[in-house]
């Protein structure tokens, strides 16, 4: 479709140009070659094609957009001119209204009433928890064992949102429940199409029927804790007591239980997988580079002197905060996100008409050379040195951008340097000899066959 640069005509007369790509096959385009290997297809095609490149998948056209220009024009100056793509909404439609999927003049009301409960005073105090958390796991691990470290990550990151969000400890039976419906959830979203194509929900293959079940069992968790908050008036100190307690501005209304649970499940699945993640990917390469890992250590003791890490520690815990924005560039959570034209546009002076699929990965735009200067290596110091000060906005962009800036962002960069402060204090974690780690795009980007390491003792 999209071999060379190609010209349409507009209603003028003047031609309309579209991006140059990849040649396909007849019938599927190029959806067989990004199946195969998302990463490094959309790589390949940022190097080769440049900063627009035209895709198409199936009969769907699709443009991959390599430059922060471009990526700003669609999260900021024309953002009302994008929605959630295709693939994106027909994927995540289980998270209804909430905050990631909803549009328009909802998703603005939503956004002003949820805003309150993830002011950075209100998120602060969720810091003891978060210690409290990575604490009573160290306490279960032993000097030279071998644990799948993802795995420990999601069950602490789970915990701690749980805890912040419903109030519901550790060991209980909503827990263990929560536990294993997002894991048959997020399981949904680990083949080859990823959250961008998938088997509509409603065709009853054995993993959508199991991922129904689990979307029914968490529903029924969430409905049930609603009724007894709102039935209690209970303000026990979570995100939920302040959901509850919010009033639009404008209308004097609160959220419904439908807009609660909406809210209440996108939380839950993002608020740990991409935290668990972050943290994952950041002890694989502290793993490959003991020299950082050196460094993390030195600031450590010259903060903490032995204490566990505390909210107030955070502005002088420059080091550790350097590491983990390394490592969410080389291994972002959110790898790539999706828009759809509403109305014709150009970007970058190429016609998008109406419908095309937008991809903007966080994973290809991370590592380019043009802005970061020997991209594929893991250099914390960047950070500190003034060479990312120079840097395009949209040149790194883990949490999105724009108007819809991820709501969580203050939640998550807390959470990821505390529990790195607090774990490394008493582990070092090693790679585990011969085990290959490679990235899978899910719906977030994790660790394939998880991620197997040696603990060691301080």
């Amino acid at each position: 479709m999209f071999g060379e640069n190609r010209k349409s005509e507009r209603p003028d007369g003047l031609p309309k140009v579209l991006p140059p790509g990849p040649g396909g096959r007849l019938l599927t385009g190029n959806l067989l070659d990004y199946t195969r290997d998302h990463l490094g297809f959309l790589t390949r095609c940022a190097r080769e094609y440049g900063d627009v490149v035209g895709l198409r998948f199936v009969n769907v056209p699709v443009y991959l957009l390599n430059h922060p220009d471009h990526v700003e024009y669609v999260l900021v100056r024309n953002n009302r001119n994008f929605i959630k793509s295709r693939g994106e909404r027909i994927s995540l439609g289980f998270l209804c209204n909430g905050l990631l999927t909803s549009e328009g003049s909802f998703w603005r009301r939503q956004r002003r009433l949820a805003q309150p409960a993830f002011h950075r005073e209100r998120i602060a105090a969720y810091g003891e928890v978060m210690v409290e958390c990575g604490e009573r796991m160290v306490a279960g691990w032993r000097d030279d064992e071998i644990r799948d470290v993802h795995d420990d990550m999601g069950r602490l990151t789970l915990e701690i949102v749980a805890r912040t969000l419903f109030g519901v400890p550790l060991g209980s039976a909503e827990f263990v429940e929560v536990g294993d419906a997002l894991a048959t959830i997020s399981q949904r979203f680990t083949g080859r199409g990823g959250v961008f194509f998938q088997v509509p929900e409603k065709v009853p293959t054995p993993g959508n029927l199991r991922f129904r079940r689990a979307v029914r069992r968490l529903d029924g968790l969430i409905y049930r804790i609603i009724r007894d908050r709102r039935a209690s008036g209970e303000d026990a100190g979570d995100l939920l007591s302040m959901l509850l307690a919010v009033r639009d501005e404008e209308t004097g209304e609160g959220m419904t239980d439908r807009q609660l649970r909406d809210e209440a499940m996108t939380v839950f699945l993002a608020g740990h997988e991409t935290t668990a993640n972050a943290l994952s990917w950041t002890w694989h390469l502290l793993a490959g580079h003991p020299e950082v890992e050196s460094r993390l250590q030195e600031e450590l003791r010259e903060v903490l002197a032995g204490r566990p890490p505390t909210v107030e520690d955070l502005p002088q815990l420059h080091y550790t905060d350097m590491v983990i924005k390394e490592s969410m560039r080389l291994y972002p959570p959110a790898w790539a996100f999706g828009r759809e034209a509403l109305a014709d546009c150009e970007i970058g002076g190429y016609h998008v008409p109406a419908g095309t699929q937008l991809i903007m990965s966080q994973w290809v735009m991370h590592r380019d050379p043009r802005y970061y200067e020997e991209p594929g290596r893991f250099r914390p110091e960047r950070w500190g040195d003034g060479s990312t000060e120079r840097l395009p906005k949209y040149a790194y962009f883990p949490f999105g951008g724009g108007p819809r800036l991820c709501i969580g962002q203050s939640f998550a960069k807390m959470e990821a340097i505390l529990l790195l402060a607090k774990i490394s204090q008493q582990f070092r974690l090693r790679s585990t000899p011969g085990e290959r780690v490679v990235p899978q795009p899910s719906i977030t980007l994790r660790p394939r066959n998880g991620m197997r390491m040696v603990l060691e003792k301080r």
